[in-house]
């Protein structure tokens, strides 16, 4: 329906000073959003131009999941700022989810809590509000995310508002989803320089253990982690151990190992595949979730480290908020496991073919020392072996050194002759 003509002079100088504000406003997006391409300052400033504009109580922004068809609270003014990246909300699921579904503004002037779509989330205090106003954001046709305002009392949205609400809508999804793709253009380039940095870590002459701690450090980082940890299997007993963690937390860090299938990290091991957990404090499966509600955990990707298809640890990586990993971290990550693998039997293949040196240096010098016993005292092989075996238990030394010892007195009295 067409709007009102304005009756009086009173009016027109009304309807003037509306349009100069609308205007204001939009001039206003259109500079906040257009000077920066960073996501969470973009969504910031829309989510406080909206509560001008409404003079609304709340505001709340979700943007649609990249990687699953879930609304994520990304941005909000006034209440639970503690609570952005950690509310998801299915599509079709409350208003907030029927909006994105079908793509309809919803307005409520009163009762919001009555109506049939209307869904309570225990950590949301959405029962408080009266009013309740939703709006679709969309770009090119495509789904983004929703807009919510709400006010505390019942009141009526003048046509006006509700009209520029949509506007700024329609106006910020293509600054949302411009700002989204430059986001991840810098993750992938974030992903491509850590690889890097792995590999040349890899390929160091470090010791492993610090390998092992530089690599849990810069996953961490790459994927803003809370805890990022490298659990190995102790092949003897068949437990998963932390090897290193980037986390300063002694609670995790004594944290008792697992037995492979065990929980959410012997599980990757024995299946030799990612276990993803949305979060690890409701569920069943994993061990440790008092500690999780202690450290703050929330979101858990355990990836196995294989070598020729036999696993010898796995990455842990937790997020301290509501994350469903895209593909493309995954494969991230399996390629830092992977690199770690390499890593980690590189190092043994290391000590063993040193371990194998020493036992051939070992077995040379005993032989050699044999030879002396033989010669002097008129032994058998056997029974030089033995003398030295009884020799070795006694003085509690090993037989690298009492060969050492036999051959340092056969040299020396060769030298006093």
């Amino acid at each position: 329906m067409a709007p009102a003509r304005p009756s009086t002079i009173e009016d027109l100088k009304h309807l003037v000073r509306e349009r100069s504000r609308e205007v204001q406003i939009l001039h206003r997006i259109s500079e906040s959003i257009s000077s920066t391409l960073e996501l969470e300052t973009v969504l910031k400033q829309i989510v406080e131009v909206v509560v001008e504009v409404t003079k609304g109580d709340a505001c709340l922004l979700y943007l649609i999941s990249e990687t699953t068809d879930e609304l994520i609270l990304r941005a909000s003014k006034n209440p639970h700022p503690r609570l952005i990246g950690r509310i998801s909300i299915g599509l079709g699921e409350g208003i907030t989810g029927w909006v994105a579904r079908e793509k309809v503004p919803v307005v409520i002037s009163r009762n919001a809590s009555d109506d049939a779509r209307f869904k309570f989330f225990h950590r949301l205090p959405e029962d408080r509000f009266q009013a309740f106003v939703s709006v679709p954001i969309t770009s090119k046709g495509k789904m983004v995310g929703v807009i919510n305002v709400q006010h505390k009392r019942p009141k009526r949205y003048a046509e006006e508002t509700l009209a520029l609400l949509l506007t700024i809508a329609n106006q910020v999804g293509g600054a949302i989803a411009n700002a989204r793709l430059y986001d991840d253009m810098r993750q992938k380039a974030r992903r491509l320089e850590t690889l890097s940095q792995v590999s040349e870590t890899v390929a160091s002459s470090r010791l492993i253990e610090d390998v092992l701690q530089l690599i849990v450090t810069m996953t961490a980082q790459l994927m803003n982690s809370k805890i990022c940890s490298i659990m190995l299997v102790d092949q003897a007993s068949g437990e998963l151990r932390i090897a290193a963690t980037q986390s300063l937390s002694d609670a995790y860090r004594r944290k008792p190992p697992l037995k492979v299938g065990q929980s959410m990290s012997g599980r990757a091991v024995q299946d030799h595949h990612p276990v993803y957990v949305s979060d690890v404090k409701a569920e069943d499966g994993y061990f440790y979730r008092d500690l999780a509600k202690q450290e703050g955990l929330h979101s858990l990707l355990s990836i196995p480290m294989l070598m020729k298809e036999i696993p010898i640890g796995v990455i842990n990586v937790y997020t301290s908020s509501y994350h469903a990993f895209s593909d493309e971290e995954v494969t991230t990550l399996q390629a830092i496991a992977n690199q770690s693998a390499v890593a980690i039997e590189h190092t043994r293949l290391m000590e063993k073919s040193f371990e194998m040196q020493e036992a051939l240096e070992v077995r040379k010098l005993v032989e050699r020392a044999k030879g002396f016993l033989m010669a002097s005292r008129g032994l058998s092989e056997p029974e030089a072996f033995r003398l030295m075996q009884r020799q070795s238990m006694n003085l509690r030394k090993s037989m690298r050194e009492i060969a050492d010892a036999i051959i340092l007195a056969e040299e020396l009295q060769r030298a006093t002759q």
